[in-house]
């Protein structure tokens, strides 16, 4: 197994939704023992703190039904940068969520240092709206669509550039909750789904082997991963915003984290919507602090 240099990015953020308490899901990872684990697996970790978030910019903007835009725009523009710094100083950014709207910012960082960079997006949701179509106006469901360049000009422009990735190159695994205006999106641009359907009818092994062998046909030279937390069944992770039932079990879960470290494919990753309140015991940063371990070459035996 490659030893790397880890370089851990908390967010604290809860503004690209409305439920608190995603903001402590930072804090809580790193208390679950994110470090200490991947130190164990022979890495070196840089803890590089939080990205500051601004709550003064928390408010509504006239001209847009996007919840708290100049905040969320804000945050990400500083991860943007932050990560930015740490790919161009060799590291393997690992960013800690806070809410699924960081990985406008996450990606917006990533992307100009890859020609052209792959995505797994392991979630229950597609997070494909957009202003015209979101029913709710929280940013936290738009941010796959705002880094194909579609979405307010603001998030799609942060860093100078869009899309931050082809719709070719992305791979969605486990969704179960997609809107009509996603369902239509999603058909256009031809991007790749494995909902649940696909994962009980073929099984993890063969979804994961797929979806691996699809992103290397399409000759990436980097893939990030975006775990959203909720993508795994709730009776694993209860402290989520949005839960949604029926699931990828925890055990499929570490099944798909295996694969990708095998793949070789991984070359960045965020884990998101840690949320501590609605929480039991911190089972669901547990959840998260043991799949990190399989990503980044944990084993059985």
């Amino acid at each position: 197994m490659e030893t790397l240099k880890i370089s851990m990015i908390g967010v604290p953020m809860d503004m690209g939704q409305l439920r608190r308490g995603v903001d402590m899901g930072p804090s809580a990872i790193r208390y679950a023992g994110a470090v200490e684990r991947l130190e164990e697996l022979g890495h070196r970790v840089i803890d590089e703190g939080d990205i500051y978030i601004d709550h003064s910019k928390k408010e509504e903007s006239p001209d847009t039904t996007l919840r708290n835009l100049e905040a969320v725009t804000d945050a990400n523009t500083k991860l943007a940068q932050k990560v930015h710094e740490v790919v161009e100083k060799g590291s393997f950014p690992l960013v800690l969520g806070g809410d699924h709207s960081i990985a406008i910012g996450t990606l917006a960082g990533i992307s100009d240092h890859y020609e052209n960079l792959g995505v797994i997006w392991y979630d229950a949701h597609a997070d494909m709206n957009t202003s015209e179509t979101s029913p709710s106006g929280n940013i936290h469901g738009m941010p796959l669509a705002i880094s194909l360049g579609l979405g307010h000009e603001r998030l799609v422009n942060i860093r100078g550039f869009a899309p931050k990735v082809k719709p070719e190159n992305i791979v969605i695994v486990g969704a179960r909750s997609i809107d009509q205006g996603e369902k239509e999106l999603i058909r256009k641009t031809g991007i790749k789904v494995y909902s649940m359907h696909e994962i009980d009818r073929l099984g993890m092994t063969d979804v994961m082997q797929d979806a691996i062998i699809y992103l290397k046909s399409q000759n990436v030279d980097g893939v990030h991963l975006s775990l959203d937390l909720d993508g795994i069944d709730p009776i694993y992770t209860p402290g989520v915003g949005t839960p949604v039932p029926g699931g990828i079990t925890y055990r499929e879960s570490h099944l798909a984290m295996e694969m990708l470290q095998e793949s070789g494919l991984i070359t960045s990753a965020e884990f998101v919507e840690v949320n501590p309140i609605l929480d039991e015991k911190n089972k669901t940063a547990d959840v998260a602090v043991a799949l990190m371990g399989s990503l980044f070459g944990e084993t059985l035996v």
